[in-house]
């Protein structure tokens, strides 16, 4: 977890609303040196890009480079020249030209959005149309950089499971596309309050963004924090829109379920890979080989996910098994299967004072008990922040001590964590517990 803004003489302006998130201009320091968050518009990192992050890893911090649970790329240990890092990020065309603008590109979609067989609207325009709203809207620069959208195209390979501020999930209905929507929620589980046709989306979200300024007191930074003073209907009444909120409507839901994001994926032309950093790291040498597989066998772009993981699209089929052995060579995680793929884990105490554990490290130790293909995916937490899932996931390992923690399974009946199944337990006892055949770990 970040703990306050790196200060360096002559740094670039960062945005005026306060955060301690980090961001392209705000270098925030933590105990392993700086971090830099690169907000990637749809996740999309062209090849050239990701080489020039690659580069600024090695030049200007100690070449950690990790891939965050909302589709961006942070840079971790920055030294003693920030703005360096910052001029090459942006000779590259990874940030907006105004630091006001950086911190409200929070747009998620699917990484095979435009691509996926299963997608019922191509959402990338209009999200393209939301970031340029977001970037070049002064009022919008009030939102809290934590404040997201996410826009579902009805993708195969969608994250469902993620809260948002705002999203909105293609629907069809009587031989027409519509957006439902809703506030405060994940597709999966968020209220449904209304559609509009395709194309109202802008406007909504336009409505939404500046009722929701409107009505925010300083300390309401979050939808979920308003709501609890503003009905949704309350608040949807105020838009000005001419929203559909019949019985189709309203009863409608999305539906998915977890499918593998390693490996072959399906695309509507050619096909796609999907492959991981282990427990979300990624080395210059693995963005380097990420980016030369993209531009030689496929379009030269990378999608960066929400799982941490990153989706090289149109691929020939017959270079698959070629692509794949030459990711794999870089260190990245192919199979879905793997033990080390089933897990995630934040910084940990090398990295981050409020930690408790070395949760990298024991994630690694972790992964060897386990049998390949063991049920579930298990993130462990060295606080109870749990910084690096931006859900709950099936089990959690909080750590209480150096190599010890508590187990949670998720139980959508309790807050948090969920149900605390053991306490205070080693890895070797935790790995025995997380490799039983149990339907509580089912992802």
């Amino acid at each position: 977890m970040p703990d306050a803004p790196l200060k360096q003489p002559n740094a670039p302006e960062v945005s005026p609303r306060p955060s301690a998130c980090p961001g392209l201009w705000r270098i925030v320091s933590a105990l392993d040196g700086g971090i830099c968050r690169i907000k990637l518009p749809g996740g999309l990192l062209l090849a050239d890009q990701a080489e020039a992050v690659a580069a600024a890893a090695e030049r200007y911090a100690g070449g950690v480079i990790e891939a965050t649970n909302r589709g961006n790329l942070q840079i971790r240990g920055i030294g003693r020249d920030p703005s360096g890092l910052i001029d090459s990020l942006l000779a590259a065309g990874l940030g907006p030209r105004e630091a006001a603008g950086d911190d409200v590109r929070n747009v998620m979609l699917s990484p095979l959005a435009g691509h996926d067989p299963a997608m019922l609207l191509d959402v990338r325009p209009l999200a393209l149309e939301i970031l340029q709203m977001l970037e070049s809207t002064p009022r919008l620069h009030q939102l809290s950089a934590k404040f997201a959208v996410q826009l579902d195209g009805g993708e195969g390979l969608a994250m469902l499971e993620h809260p948002h501020d705002l999203w909105l999930s293609a629907v069809r209905l009587e031989h027409r596309t519509w957006l439902a929507f809703g506030l405060a929620g994940s597709l999966v589980d968020g209220q449904v309050l209304g559609a509009v046709p395709v194309a109202q989306g802008l406007a909504l979200v336009r409505a939404v963004l500046e009722r929701f300024l409107d009505l925010a007191s300083p300390e309401q930074s979050r939808m979920r924090q308003l709501l609890k003073s503003c009905t949704p209907q309350a608040f949807i009444d105020g838009l000005g829109l001419d929203i559909r909120h019949d019985a189709a409507v309203l009863s409608w839901r999305r539906t998915g379920r977890a499918s593998p994001r390693l490996g072959v994926l399906p695309q509507a032309q050619g096909i796609a890979l999907g492959v991981a950093p282990p427990l979300g790291r990624l080395t210059p040498h693995m963005l380097r080989g990420a980016a030369e597989v993209a531009r030689e066998m496929g379009d030269g772009s990378l999608r960066m996910s929400p799982w941490q993981s990153l989706v090289l699209t149109s691929i020939a089929a017959d270079r698959s098994d070629q692509a794949l052995a030459a990711l794999a060579a870089t260190g990245l995680l192919c199979d879905s299967q793997a033990p080390l793929a089933r897990i995630t884990a934040c910084t940990g105490a090398s990295g981050c004072a409020k930690a408790q554990a070395e949760t990298k490290a024991d994630a690694v130790a972790l992964a060897s008990l386990l049998r390949p293909g063991a049920p579930g995916s298990v993130h462990l937490s060295g606080c109870p922040r749990s910084c690096a899932m931006a859900h709950v996931a099936p089990a959690t390992l909080l750590a209480r001590s150096p190599g010890r923690y508590d187990l949670y399974l998720r139980d959508a009946r309790l807050p948090g964590f969920g149900a605390l199944r053991a306490a205070n337990l080693t890895l070797n006892e935790a790995g025995a517990m997380l490799d039983l055949p149990t339907e509580h770990l089912d992802d």
